[in-house]
């Protein structure tokens, strides 16, 4: 009977895709991580976390958002604050990459199985070279933490008194600005470094490391490996159109909001000050969460441009979410060639396949969709400002983390949808959609082809 019984649960695991495995692997994931938070040890004393809270914050951690409904200073001690960087860092490398990496500890060696579902966590279209793919990632994050860590280290000794309450902020500052997870320890995110220009440098560059993508990450590590032995390095086209559309956003969004706020906000700032405050928001918006001052203090229109920021989010294969910057560049790409009369987008001497196009528009269409259905739902639960909410929802879908301070305000229902944009946007629409989609068919037969009146 246990035998019969054993076997239809292992038929029924194979049966699961990779997709719906590694959405599994990451709600058990938020499922121990609630359970971690939850534990007073690692509470403030008198402190009580409800369960909802609890819950908004594992999710929030896994997904690296940065979203709150507490603060964190105040709720958690130094061994809450521990638990809560371990999550972030599971979240933000991947459950697939810390779990090859813990295979390879212990020995195990790794199927086809795993190579599967390594292959989905990481966005890859091959089986081939995975295993290195992970050790390299693995490396490369923690290994800019490290860095992160000491410039931190020494960036932060007028701020703390002790060395070890020094260590103890960059530590967590490096892992929380890497992962773009968005959550701080000085209950004032980066506000306290608002004329800090080093602090800020340090990191935009680390949030734009986690954002940028893994295999951008990997391509310039190689390139400065091996350019002694090669005359001329050749980029991908991903990391040709992802650091290009990467810049553009970075850019754009700084000179939007100095446009938008030059007779607000920034009407009595330097010079200095007005670009540091521009370009830090834009780099955070690509979904690092953490500001250096009070978004609130922002007008509507750039609330609005903000969360139209933060719904692109960070690139494919990173630590960020949202529509991803190659979903935005395509697309834009795609109405640009056809207003130009061309069916097809040639960039780079490559051509686009005709399905990532259709991918494209599909993830925008759904996002857009998702997003729109949770800020009509969420003006009914929740009676707030509707810039505000929109902001709030395009923070939790891109996985950004920034927020005009009305997350803490939210009934359960607004919460409960703000932790499901926040899962979504971590594993990706397409993922999402893969979730409830049905094997592919073969189409074996074909029906006459008829024209539509399209968009006129």
């Amino acid at each position: 009977m246990f035998k019969k019984n054993f076997g239809s649960t292992q038929q029924k695991k194979n049966h699961l895709t990779s997709v719906q495995l590694i959405v599994i692997f990451y709600l058990l994931s938020i499922i121990v991580a609630t359970i971690l938070l939850g534990l007073p040890i690692g509470h403030e004393e008198g402190v009580k976390l409800s369960f909802i809270d609890t819950l908004f914050t594992a999710v929030s951690a896994v997904s690296v958002t940065g979203l709150t409904a507490v603060n964190i200073q105040e709720t958690f001690n130094h061994t809450g604050t521990i638990i809560l960087a371990i999550v972030v860092q599971i979240g933000g490398i991947g459950v697939m990459t810390l779990g090859t990496a813990i295979w390879l500890l212990i020995g195990k060696r790794i199927g086809m199985r795993e190579r599967q579902l390594i292959m989905t966590d990481q966005n890859q279209s091959t089986l081939a070279g995975l295993v290195q793919l992970m050790k390299q990632i693995l490396s490369l994050i923690i290994g800019i933490e490290i860095v992160g860590t000491i410039l931190f280290f020494i960036l932060f000794q007028p701020y703390y008194d002790t060395d070890l309450d020094v260590l103890y902020h960059a530590f967590f500052a490096s892992v929380t600005a890497t992962t773009n997870a968005g959550f701080d320890i000085t209950g004032n995110s980066l506000i306290p470094f608002r004329h800090d220009y080093l602090v800020q440098i340090v990191t935009m560059f680390l949030i734009s490391a986690g954002a940028i993508g893994f295999p951008v990450l990997i391509e310039i590590n190689n390139f400065i490996k091996e350019r002694k032995y090669l005359e001329r390095y050749t980029f991908t086209l991903f990391t040709k159109v992802t650091t290009i559309t990467f810049a553009l956003l970075v850019v754009t969004g700084a000179l939007g909001i100095y446009l938008l706020e030059m007779h607000a906000f920034l009407e009595d700032k330097s010079w200095h000050e007005t670009f540091f405050y521009s370009m830090f928001q834009s780099v955070t918006t690509r979904s690092g969460g953490l500001s250096t001052m009070n978004v609130s203090e922002f007008s509507v229109p750039t609330l609005l441009y903000l969360g139209v920021m933060m719904f692109i989010g960070a690139s494919p294969s990173s630590v960020g979410g949202g529509i991803r910057t190659t979903t935005f560049a395509v697309a834009a790409l795609a109405i640009f060639f056809y207003a130009k009369g061309r069916n097809t987008i040639k960039i780079f001497n490559r051509e686009i396949y005709p399905e990532d196009i259709q991918k494209s528009f599909i993830v925008i269409i759904v996002a857009m969709g998702l997003c729109t259905l949770s800020t009509i739902i969420m003006s009914i639960t929740d009676p707030l400002p509707i810039e505000e909410i929109f902001f709030e929802v395009c923070s939790a879908f891109g996985t950004t983390g920034l927020s005009t301070g009305i997350t803490g305000n939210l009934s359960s229902t607004g919460k409960v949808i703000l932790m499901i944009l926040m899962f979504i946007g971590r594993i990706g629409v397409l993922s999402f959609l893969f979730i409830i989609r049905g094997k592919a068919v073969t189409e074996n037969i074909h029906y006459p082809k008829e024209k539509l009146i399209i968009g006129q």
